[in-house]
């Protein structure tokens, strides 16, 4: 039962809608836009101008008030540009497909049915259980991880490479904020400042945009990585190139592979030697659905100099690049070094994170479409991939073989327990 207060609030709600048009929002695709709940999280799944973009391609758009307030964006202009608001109870309720920037909450996801949407980045081979439930309820799943980035259509739904150039942005700023001295060179009345030296390991888009944010303050910038393909884009940025004298550590998809040990070993000596040169290391190297590999291990921190800044863009739950690193926290070493764990700075630029996410939301939702509805054509190469579920069935490649690997390993412990 609603009290009073709930009673008004649903009131409102659908006075709203019927204002809107409530009969027919039956009649075409509704996206809706729930605001984020997750700690630190202030982008919103869809910006104005781009929910103005659905609305002018015949869909509606159906906005939780205050979703886009943390981001900078007043209910008033959603509503502005046409935009339907709810409560977060009615988005849930009518909506198509639920555009989202990370994975929502446990009392949304379930409350998803046959037939709704879910889009956004929701880490799904970290949240497999997830994944198979939603599957079993019905729900098409689509997550942007899986999306196969070498494709060159798929490059304006890349919502990963988007949200990884402004957190490549933010490095940049954030070390330079955390460092004592200046970045660039500054000669003054009290002599001369020589430029910060920063190394930043790994260049792919958060690397290179770390590396082109870091020279455009002024610093001396190094750009490492173990693909040697990599060297033209780290120097058209302007910057030194280094790499790594093992086997050459290209992977799939765009992203580097994962080292064998031996690989490893040897890479975090050649790094420790390296890292010793600079005042600010930002690292960037992330494997898909693994942990991330330590490239700046406890002695590799001991060779740095009092006041030196490591910032991790690879920290997460999982673990980080850099020895001692905690998602979400500053922390001052025994030696006072400054090390920053960081696994989204993107939503720390929430305005501008939030309007390249939502063009890559309309991009990859529109292609999901067909007929009016949301219907993935998984004969299509980017479809099959980057669509989890669909019609209660795993349908992605990359889902697949992890759940069938979690399957073995968990026959594997029961015949552990039961020999």
């Amino acid at each position: 039962m609603r009290n009073r207060g709930q009673n008004a609030t649903y009131a409102a709600d659908m006075t709203s809608l019927e204002r809107n048009g409530l009969e027919d929002l039956q009649a075409c695709l509704t996206i809706g836009v729930l605001r984020e709940t997750a700690p630190g999280e202030r982008r919103v799944a869809l910006d104005p101008d781009v929910a103005g973009e659905f609305l002018r391609d015949g869909h509606r758009v159906l906005v939780e008030r205050g979703a886009g307030e943390p981001a900078g964006w007043a209910d008033a202009a959603y509503t502005a540009v046409g935009a339907t608001l709810a409560s977060a109870g009615e988005v849930i309720e009518r909506a198509d497909v639920l555009a989202a920037v990370r994975r929502p909450p446990d009392e949304v996801t379930s409350a998803l049915r046959d037939g709704q949407g879910l889009v956004g980045l929701l880490d799904p081979l970290q949240n497999l259980d997830l994944m198979e439930s939603l599957c079993r309820r019905g729900v098409t799943v689509a997550a942007f991880e899986l999306l196969p980035r070498t494709l060159s259509r798929a490059q304006s739904m890349d919502a990963l490479s988007s949200q990884s150039a402004a957190a490549g942005y933010r490095a940049a700023i954030v070390a330079a904020e955390a460092f004592g001295g200046f970045f660039p060179m500054m000669i003054t009345a009290a002599g001369t400042a020589r430029p910060a030296r920063v190394l930043v390991i790994g260049a792919g888009v958060a690397g290179l945009q770390a590396l082109s944010t870091a020279r455009r303050l002024g610093a001396v910038v190094t750009g490492y990585d173990v693909r040697p393909a990599s060297r033209g884009e780290v120097e058209s940025v302007g910057a030194s190139f280094a790499t790594s004298s093992v086997a050459e550590g290209a992977g799939s998809g765009g992203y580097a592979r994962a080292m064998t040990a031996e690989e490893l070993a040897a890479q975090q000596q050649e790094l420790t030697k390296l890292v010793a040169k600079f005042d600010v290391v930002i690292t960037t190297a992330k494997v898909p659905g693994r942990r991330p590999p330590v490239l700046v291990p406890q002695e590799a921190l001991a060779s740095l100099a009092r006041g030196s800044v490591c910032v991790d863009l690879a920290c997460g739950p999982l673990g980080g690049n850099v020895f001692g690193s905690v998602d979400g926290q500053r922390i001052i070493d025994a030696n006072g070094v400054t090390v920053i764990g960081s696994s989204d700075l993107a939503a720390t630029i929430p305005a501008a994170a939030s309007r390249m996410f939502a063009k890559n939301m309309h991009a990859l939702v529109t292609t999901l479409i067909r007929e009016g509805r949301l219907d993935p054509d998984l004969d299509d190469e980017l479809q099959r991939n980057v669509v989890v579920c669909r019609a209660g069935e795993i349908v992605s490649p990359p889902i697949q073989q992890a759940l069938a690997r979690s399957e073995s390993q968990s026959e594997s412990q029961s015949e552990g327990v039961r020999s």
